[in-house]
Protein backbone atom coordinates (compact mmCIF):
# COMPACT_ATOMS: atom_id res chain seq x y z
CA UNK A 1 0.00 0.00 0.00
CA UNK A 2 1.34 3.42 -0.82
CA UNK A 3 2.50 5.66 1.59
CA UNK A 4 0.90 9.60 1.50
CA UNK A 5 3.63 10.85 3.32
CA UNK A 6 7.13 11.73 1.53
CA UNK A 7 9.90 9.17 2.45
CA UNK A 8 13.53 10.16 4.02
CA UNK A 9 16.23 8.12 3.27
CA UNK A 10 19.80 8.54 4.25
CA UNK A 11 22.68 7.46 2.09
CA UNK A 12 25.99 6.15 2.83
CA UNK A 13 27.47 9.43 3.65
CA UNK A 14 24.80 10.32 5.97
CA UNK A 15 22.82 12.96 3.96
CA UNK A 16 19.27 13.18 3.79
CA UNK A 17 17.44 13.08 0.81
CA UNK A 18 14.00 13.53 0.56
CA UNK A 19 11.23 11.61 -1.73
CA UNK A 20 8.09 11.97 -2.75
CA UNK A 21 5.77 8.92 -1.80
CA UNK A 22 4.64 6.81 -4.20
CA UNK A 23 1.53 8.78 -4.67
CA UNK A 24 3.11 11.82 -4.55
CA UNK A 25 5.61 10.79 -7.40
CA UNK A 26 2.60 9.05 -9.74
CA UNK A 27 0.32 12.05 -9.48
CA UNK A 28 3.30 14.17 -10.68
CA UNK A 29 3.46 12.40 -13.51
CA UNK A 30 -0.34 12.60 -13.60
CA UNK A 31 0.36 16.33 -14.07
CA UNK A 32 2.78 16.61 -16.50
CA UNK A 33 0.81 14.45 -18.89
CA UNK A 34 -2.05 16.77 -18.13
CA UNK A 35 0.10 19.83 -19.97
CA UNK A 36 -0.52 17.78 -22.98
CA UNK A 37 -4.48 18.56 -22.87
CA UNK A 38 -6.23 20.44 -25.51
CA UNK A 39 -8.90 21.50 -23.46
CA UNK A 40 -9.65 24.38 -23.45
CA UNK A 41 -11.85 24.41 -19.88
CA UNK A 42 -10.13 21.75 -17.96
CA UNK A 43 -6.51 20.27 -18.56
CA UNK A 44 -6.41 15.97 -16.76
CA UNK A 45 -3.67 13.99 -16.86
CA UNK A 46 -4.32 9.83 -15.75
CA UNK A 47 -1.36 7.42 -15.12
CA UNK A 48 -2.20 3.83 -14.62
CA UNK A 49 0.18 1.71 -12.55
CA UNK A 50 0.77 -1.49 -11.45
CA UNK A 51 3.35 -3.04 -8.73
CA UNK A 52 5.09 0.61 -9.41
CA UNK A 53 5.99 0.79 -13.33
CA UNK A 54 3.06 2.87 -15.24
CA UNK A 55 1.10 1.06 -17.75
CA UNK A 56 -0.91 3.51 -19.47
CA UNK A 57 -1.21 7.31 -19.35
CA UNK A 58 -4.07 9.70 -20.98
CA UNK A 59 -4.81 13.78 -21.48
CA UNK A 60 -8.38 15.21 -22.19
CA UNK A 61 -8.80 15.89 -25.65
CA UNK A 62 -9.96 15.03 -29.49
CA UNK A 63 -9.77 11.68 -30.63
CA UNK A 64 -6.63 11.06 -32.81
CA UNK A 65 -6.91 12.21 -36.21
CA UNK A 66 -9.51 14.85 -34.91
CA UNK A 67 -9.25 19.01 -34.73
CA UNK A 68 -8.43 19.62 -31.19
CA UNK A 69 -10.72 22.13 -29.21
CA UNK A 70 -8.33 24.45 -29.09
CA UNK A 71 -8.30 25.00 -32.44
CA UNK A 72 -12.21 25.11 -33.39
CA UNK A 73 -13.49 25.94 -30.15
CA UNK A 74 -15.74 24.60 -26.97
CA UNK A 75 -18.90 23.90 -27.51
CA UNK A 76 -19.44 23.24 -24.25
CA UNK A 77 -18.46 26.71 -23.54
CA UNK A 78 -21.02 27.86 -26.38
CA UNK A 79 -24.05 26.60 -24.90
CA UNK A 80 -23.07 27.17 -21.43
CA UNK A 81 -22.94 24.00 -19.86
CA UNK A 82 -22.00 23.78 -16.66
CA UNK A 83 -19.32 21.34 -16.07
CA UNK A 84 -20.41 17.87 -15.00
CA UNK A 85 -23.26 17.66 -17.32
CA UNK A 86 -23.65 16.77 -20.66
CA UNK A 87 -20.44 14.78 -21.41
CA UNK A 88 -22.11 13.95 -24.51
CA UNK A 89 -21.57 17.53 -25.80
CA UNK A 90 -18.03 17.84 -26.39
CA UNK A 91 -15.00 16.48 -28.69
CA UNK A 92 -13.01 15.14 -26.24
CA UNK A 93 -12.50 12.09 -24.69
CA UNK A 94 -11.44 12.19 -20.76
CA UNK A 95 -7.98 11.54 -19.79
CA UNK A 96 -8.69 8.01 -17.59
CA UNK A 97 -10.80 7.05 -20.84
CA UNK A 98 -7.42 7.85 -23.06
CA UNK A 99 -5.40 5.95 -20.42
CA UNK A 100 -7.92 2.48 -20.71
CA UNK A 101 -7.67 2.87 -24.61
CA UNK A 102 -4.20 3.54 -24.83
CA UNK A 103 -4.03 0.29 -22.48
CA UNK A 104 -7.02 -2.17 -24.40
CA UNK A 105 -4.90 -0.82 -28.08
CA UNK A 106 -1.72 -2.60 -26.60
CA UNK A 107 -3.36 -5.54 -24.57
CA UNK A 108 -2.67 -4.57 -21.54
CA UNK A 109 -4.51 -5.72 -18.73
CA UNK A 110 -5.22 -2.96 -15.79
CA UNK A 111 -6.90 -5.28 -13.43
CA UNK A 112 -5.40 -4.52 -10.03
CA UNK A 113 -3.68 -1.82 -10.92
CA UNK A 114 -4.25 2.05 -9.56
CA UNK A 115 -5.57 5.30 -11.32
CA UNK A 116 -3.57 8.61 -10.56
CA UNK A 117 -5.48 11.17 -11.82
CA UNK A 118 -5.39 15.03 -11.54
CA UNK A 119 -8.91 15.38 -11.13
CA UNK A 120 -12.42 13.11 -9.69
CA UNK A 121 -13.43 11.04 -12.35
CA UNK A 122 -17.18 11.63 -13.75
CA UNK A 123 -19.64 8.97 -13.01
CA UNK A 124 -19.49 7.71 -16.79
CA UNK A 125 -15.57 7.43 -16.07
CA UNK A 126 -16.04 5.88 -12.69
CA UNK A 127 -18.01 3.14 -14.41
CA UNK A 128 -15.38 2.11 -17.24
CA UNK A 129 -12.85 2.02 -14.23
CA UNK A 130 -14.88 -0.73 -12.45
CA UNK A 131 -15.15 -2.95 -15.17
CA UNK A 132 -11.51 -2.09 -15.69
CA UNK A 133 -10.45 -4.21 -12.36
CA UNK A 134 -8.47 -0.77 -11.18
CA UNK A 135 -8.75 -1.48 -7.25
CA UNK A 136 -7.62 2.29 -6.29
CA UNK A 137 -7.91 5.66 -7.81
CA UNK A 138 -5.27 8.49 -6.54
CA UNK A 139 -7.11 11.95 -7.29
CA UNK A 140 -5.88 15.79 -6.60
CA UNK A 141 -8.71 17.90 -7.46
CA UNK A 142 -12.71 17.31 -6.91
CA UNK A 143 -15.44 17.28 -9.50
CA UNK A 144 -19.27 18.02 -9.58
CA UNK A 145 -20.49 14.24 -9.71
CA UNK A 146 -21.47 12.65 -6.26
CA UNK A 147 -22.97 9.64 -8.38
CA UNK A 148 -18.80 8.95 -9.50
CA UNK A 149 -18.17 8.78 -5.35
CA UNK A 150 -20.82 6.50 -4.90
CA UNK A 151 -20.19 4.07 -7.64
CA UNK A 152 -16.72 4.25 -6.55
CA UNK A 153 -17.68 3.15 -2.93
CA UNK A 154 -19.79 0.83 -4.03
CA UNK A 155 -17.84 -0.78 -6.11
CA UNK A 156 -15.39 -1.02 -3.02
CA UNK A 157 -12.41 1.12 -5.04
CA UNK A 158 -10.42 2.84 -2.41
CA UNK A 159 -10.36 6.48 -3.12
CA UNK A 160 -7.02 8.53 -2.17
CA UNK A 161 -7.43 12.39 -1.96
CA UNK A 162 -4.29 14.06 -2.16
CA UNK A 163 -3.85 17.68 -0.81
CA UNK A 164 -2.64 20.29 -3.53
Amino acid sequence: MSSNKSETRTTNDESRIKRPSWDEYFLSIAKLVATRSTCMRRQVGAVIVKEKQVLATGYNGAPSGLTHCDQVGCLREELGIPSGERHELCRALHAEQNAFLQAAKHGISLGGSILYITTQPCSICAKMLINTGINKVVIEGTYPDKMALDFLKEAEIELVVMKK
